[in-house]
């Protein structure tokens, strides 16, 4: 993995494979507390040879060891895109210490912490332009810094459903089709179903679907989509590859204008005014 910004003890890599799938050695060291976050392609941490874990698209893994440091090999999927960011526990433990993590209270610093989770819509965005971002030597210690940061203010600042008020998520059947209904909507952005047909097709009703949806993401069911998709817009104006008509119609929008009017109310800017911006800083940066 290539390693594009380091200071102290924190450090932030990226890998994008190409045709081929790659095999890399790679170490966790104890009382450092390591993100993996997959937006393309697919990964496989091997630990040994009868224990392997898959990283997925759009998905991220936890790690922290206090006991010793951990040999794994990382395998990737032709056209895989990565990025890891490690820190230490107590960089981490200052950063948070108003309201401490679950890994980072008295009682469990010195357990062993994993976890799993989907990768924030808004932190994809964030996470794309380590990839797409055109930086001078100078400029860029301190555009990574402030992703470092952003990165884990928008990982640990996602929205946690609340059981208690919302008695549909103590049942675990219930959010995993709740989560089936997000990723069916997700697979067909382009031509989403009506709520009824989303409802039916995961099992649920419609209050069910839509209770349950907003806890869990903190949203509507079709807001959480027009947010996805402009997320997802924003990443394709950053590479400069695409012009906004392109992007409109290549994230479902008929009427190039009604992707604009909600660019900006999301934004604060137009995307042709937004993918100015950006060209105007690649010059200045190059």
């Amino acid at each position: 993995m290539q390693e594009i910004y380091r200071q102290n003890d924190i450090r932030l890599r990226i890998l994008a494979t190409n045709d081929e799938p790659e095999t890399h050695q790679e170490r966790i060291l104890k009382r450092l507390v390591y993100f993996y976050f997959c937006l393309e392609g697919q990964a496989q941490f091997s630990f040994s040879p009868h224990y392997a874990r898959e990283l997925a698209k759009q998905k991220n893994f936890l790690f922290f060891n206090p006991d010793s440091d951990l040999d794994f090999q990382l395998k990737t999927t032709p056209r895989t895109k990565m990025a890891a960011l490690e820190i230490s526990l107590e960089t981490l433990h200052q950063l948070f210490m108003h309201e401490p993590l679950p890994f980072l209270k008295p009682e469990n610093i010195n357990r062993k912490f994993y976890d799993e989770k989907e990768i924030p819509s808004g932190l994809v965005v964030t996470l794309h332009q380590l990839f797409t971002s055109r930086l001078s030597e100078n400029a860029a210690p301190l555009f990574y810094q402030g992703k470092v940061f952003e990165i884990l203010g928008l990982y640990f600042s996602e929205t946690k459903p609340d059981r208690e008020s919302c008695p549909f998520l103590n049942d675990e059947e219930t959010v995993r089709k709740i989560k089936h209904a997000k990723e069916h909507l997700l697979k067909n952005s382009n031509n989403p179903p009506s709520l009824k047909e989303l409802a039916r097709l995961s099992g649920l009703n419609e209050y069910q679907l839509k209770v349950g949806f907003k806890e869990i993401y903190g949203n509507t069911v079709f807001g959480y989509l027009l947010d996805h998709k402009l997320d997802y817009s924003r990443t394709m104006l950053d590479t400069g590859k695409f012009q906004v008509n392109e992007v409109a119609f290549q994230i479902g929008y008929s009427n190039p204008s009604h992707y604009i009017a909600a660019f900006k109310k999301k934004f604060g800017i137009t995307p042709k005014k937004y993918l100015m911006n950006q060209g105007a800083r690649r010059l200045a940066i190059s």
